[in-house]
């Protein structure tokens, strides 16, 4: 088949996934409507605990509940935040409405692509759960502990820099900066008038930062300079910088609770990891020679086609 052919397959993979916001775009749109001309009529009254198993609707027997619902909404994207809850709730209502009966009215076999999907996504439920329960455990405080004097107790002192510098395009025009600091020009407003970086409005200001954020060749410019000190033109891959050190600092390491919650998510993950390891050591998993496939098949929707 054609590479035409198979790009529109993909294309039609991705319209199928965008049908169902279809569907809850225009059952909202509807609510909307509905909601504007009923402005003012009195609310209805609110369940004190709404039963997530109250049947909301039943479509030719089946009934679709406040669970289907709430399940529904979870998915949806942020952008539907903004909807008021009364247009929302009557949008997707109307979208399990019309998924029913468009369920319903459907005959003969899927296709292989759709039975494959309906795997994946239970597969993807289930495994979603199971990470819940996993990382759903709060770590305790002795571990939480323990992690961080391991990160932070024993590390040693870091010293951070605060720098300024003037982006140039040529060797020449760093040069000529240099001997304008050199006859007592201010640093500032030279990177203002002269610099093509970001920092040139703040006078080529770079704040305070440590090893690993600047690119290696600026950053070992910087720390062999004593305060108050210009560079030598340096080039980088963005230009030629003059560089000026203001201040020098050690690092402070971090109170506890400030990064406690870092610390926990650090531990979550390691819990889980770890689970993932064990379970596939104690289970029979087999992978097998996949050597013989071309990796770009699975970029090949006509294999799917019955």
């Amino acid at each position: 088949m054609s590479v035409n052919v198979t790009r529109r397959r993909v294309v039609a993979t991705t319209e199928r996934k965008e049908r169902s916001f279809m569907l809850l775009r225009t059952s909202i749109l509807s609510a909307m409507a509905l909601a504007t001309g009923l402005l003012t009529a009195a609310p209805a009254a609110a369940q004190d605990t709404p039963d997530p198993d109250a049947v909301v609707a039943t479509v030719n027997g089946t009934d679709i509940t406040l669970g289907h619902m709430i399940a529904l909404r979870s998915s949806l994207p942020q952008q539907y935040n903004q909807l008021p809850p009364e247009v929302l709730f009557d949008g997707l209502l109307e979208q399990l409405v019309q998924q029913t009966l468009l369920m319903q009215s459907f005959e003969g076999d899927l296709s292989r692509q759709s039975e494959l999907l309906i795997e994946n996504e239970r597969r993807a439920v289930v495994a979603g759960e199971a990470i819940t329960r996993v990382m759903g455990t709060e770590p305790d405080s002795e571990a939480v502990q323990a992690a961080y004097d391991e990160k932070y107790g024993n590390a040693e002192e870091e010293t951070e820099y605060k720098a300024a510098h003037i982006l140039v395009e040529t060797e020449d025009e760093a040069k000529a900066l240099i001997e304008e600091l050199e006859g007592g020009a201010d640093f500032a407003a030279l990177a203002q008038e002269n610099s093509i970086g970001p920092s040139a409005s703040n006078g080529g200001d770079l704040g305070w930062f440590g090893a690993g954020t600047m690119v290696e060749p600026f950053f070992n410019a910087v720390a062999e300079l004593e305060t108050g000190e210009v560079s030598d033109p340096l080039e980088t891959q963005f230009g030629w910088h003059v560089i000026t050190l203001n201040e020098t600092r050690i690092k402070e390491q971090p109170a506890l609770d400030d990064v406690r919650a870092e610390l926990e998510e650090q531990l979550r993950q390691a819990a889980f990891e770890e689970h993932v390891k064990k379970l596939e050591a104690d289970g029979d998993v087999s992978r097998a020679d996949t050597s013989g496939i071309d990796p770009s098949a699975i970029n090949d929707m006509t294999l799917l086609e019955d």
